[in-house]
């Protein structure tokens, strides 16, 4: 048998979606975490760009299959850009506690459905193991 079902791209896939999540929440905490803090530039992480970059590195791009779609852009770190001011006069660039937690909220979905399909990946490898030993 091939080592190709387990190291499939799928799974790859979702362990740099999962480490994209773990990165973005980091940078989520933060911005709440210095929701008092004088002068602090809120960060955040735009999911579907770090997760193309993260995906081009060590040449694994994603298949660009047709001509209007996006290419990563291998070498971008995943540190995370000050968000822009969202001209609210209100706003003045400091943290928004509500978008925060929205951003929190958003990233947890995102993060519990790559879990999710992970869990399903590995119970379809388990199942053809079992099956496969009969």
């Amino acid at each position: 048998m091939s080592d190709s079902f387990v190291s499939d791209h799928a799974l790859k896939l979702l362990g740099k979606a999962l480490h994209v999540s773990v990165k973005r929440h980091r940078l989520i905490t933060s911005n709440i975490a210095n929701v008092d803090t004088i002068g602090y530039q809120p960060k955040d992480l735009d999911f579907k760009a770090a997760l193309n970059r993260e995906m081009s590195k060590n040449g694994e791009g994603l298949a660009r299959t047709h001509p209007g779609h996006v290419t990563g852009q291998p070498g971008a770190d995943l540190a995370g850009r000050e968000r822009p001011f969202s001209g609210n006069p209100y706003d003045q660039g400091q943290v928004n506690i509500d978008v925060e937690m929205n951003s929190l909220v958003e990233n947890n979905i995102k993060y519990r459905s790559s879990v999710e399909m992970l869990i399903r990946k590995m119970g379809l490898i388990r199942h053809a193991i079992v099956e496969g030993g009969r």
